[in-house]
């Protein structure tokens, strides 16, 4: 069972990097892998959002819960060899 400590653990982490770049990881279903790379642009009580700018005039923006992060169903990299130990870890499960 996971911990409200943790979930507020996990969270103020994040919270002390809102605007910094981040690369995400997650799970796109049939041995897929999406990785999304933008801003850390909120936390909330239960979710943090990503912007990722896609071209000048348009961005998206995904939003992940904390569960996802201590669950791994989504793992977070702040600078490029965090990324690339992410992709490496993914090729080695397959």
């Amino acid at each position: 069972m996971i911990a409200k400590t943790d979930l507020a653990s996990c969270r103020s982490d994040l919270e002390d990097r809102i605007g910094q770049r981040i690369m995400l990881k997650s799970n796109g279903g049939r041995r897929r892998t999406v990785i999304h790379e933008g801003y850390l642009e909120n936390c909330s009580s239960s979710v943090f959002t990503v912007c990722c700018p896609v071209s000048p005039t348009y961005s998206e923006h995904v939003c992940f819960s904390y569960i996802d992060l201590l669950t791994k169903v989504v793992e977070i990299a702040f600078d490029d060899e965090e990324l690339e130990r992410l992709l490496k870890q993914a090729e080695d499960r397959r």
